[in-house]
């Protein structure tokens, strides 16, 4: 078991996946999030922090007192499920302008290393970006490496809402990207959400960037255990609980993020069984069958230049995954991804991948294609 072990992290490390240590400000909820417990919950905050719990406070607001909310406790509701999403979208923009004068005042003190200097730059083009106009931002958390939900189309007249959760390495400075685009969190669900309008022009559909969990930060323990995961998964299983009835729920899993999505899936409860759950490029889940998920369909591809293939799909000692989702024995329907290329070229354009997965969203199943290796 030990050579596994070597295998693993030396796939990993060929892979370039690095650790580089960071300077950063401390969490900049903390107080924000006390002062938003004592105003609005007062000692029974448990009681009252459920996703209907807060939508039934909002509904009870008027228009200007929602506002009131968002600008001045803007960490605390841009995160908060059952909020409206139009009140975030607001909440978040100041948070990000917030963001921005923070790291700028902190740039020009004598704190910050080379290193932390370089990123405050970046994390100040980064937030200049997610304020643009036409933009929709759910969730932003810039402490630590950062997390944010991006929505792209209409979430309150969405039908079909889809969930791009993705791998390792992707805090905020890495949330979208200009080269490279397609590989970022923000580039897969565009794609995806492009793709799907492509097929289907009049699809009521939502597709959501979802980086709200704290990734493995290249080669580390955390990519080789589950633990990352197992704290990802509470917050997408209260994510998804929190997204609105009416409306079918799929997510579409990348790496890492598959394990995030096969703990999640295992615990989700009935009333919000995912409509489909599909991964790319998966080292694993966790499970080791696909009927331990709590999803009425299970999808997995993954091509023969991915390196994740090079992994010894085992799990011992808490380390490794589990069972390919791929193999004939997991019980996933594996579709074909042919003309992508590597472990992150599964949303490109012009990919069996990107289509099928677009045809999985709208619920055009017998339109998806088979893999060539398993048809």
């Amino acid at each position: 078991m030990l050579a596994v072990l070597v295998v693993v992290i030396g796939v990993l490390a060929t892979s370039g996946w690095l650790i580089r240590p960071d300077d950063r400000p401390a969490d900049p909820r903390t107080a924000e999030t006390a002062a938003w417990d004592r105003l609005v919950y007062g000692p029974d905050a448990a009681a009252q922090t459920s996703p209907a719990a807060v939508s039934r406070y909002f509904a009870g607001l008027n228009a200007a007192s929602q506002r009131h909310l968002a600008d001045r406790y803007p960490l605390v509701v841009g995160n908060l499920n059952g909020a409206p999403a139009e009140i975030r979208y607001r909440a978040n923009r100041v948070a990000l302008r917030q963001a921005i004068d923070v790291e700028r005042r902190w740039l020009k003190t004598a704190d910050a290393s080379a290193w932390g200097a370089r990123n405050g730059r970046r994390k100040v083009h980064r937030y200049e970006s997610l304020l643009s106009s036409n933009r929709h931002i759910l969730g932003f958390d810039p402490s630590g490496d950062g997390r944010a939900i991006e929505v792209i189309g209409d979430l309150d007249t969405a039908e079909r809402i889809e969930i791009v959760v993705p791998g390792a390495d992707n805090g905020l400075l890495n949330f979208e990207r200009t080269v490279g685009a397609v590989t970022a969190p923000a580039g897969m669900a565009r794609n995806l959400y492009n793709e799907i309008r492509a097929q289907d022009p009049g699809a009521k559909v939502a597709v959501i960037a979802w980086a709200d969990y704290q990734t493995p930060a290249r080669i580390g323990i955390g990519a080789l255990t589950g633990a990352l995961a197992d704290r990802g998964a509470v917050r997408l299983r209260a994510f998804i609980r929190a997204l609105p009835e009416r409306a079918r729920a799929s997510v579409f899993c990348h790496s890492y993020g598959t394990v995030v999505c096969g703990r999640a899936a295992q615990q989700l409860p009935a009333e919000r069984r995912l409509s489909n759950l599909t991964v790319m490029g998966s080292p694993g889940m966790r499970t080791d069958s696909a009927a331990e998920l709590a999803a009425d369909r299970v999808w997995a591809t993954r091509v023969g230049d991915d390196w994740v293939g090079e992994l010894p799909f085992v799990e011992f000692a808490g380390f490794g995954h589990g069972a390919d989702p791929t193999g004939p024995g997991f019980g996933a329907r594996v579709f074909g991804a042919e003309g992508a290329h590597g472990h992150t070229g599964y949303f490109a354009e012009g990919t069996d991948s990107l289509r099928n997965m677009a045809r999985i969203a709208l619920g055009n199943y017998t339109s998806v294609t088979c893999s060539n290796a398993r048809s």
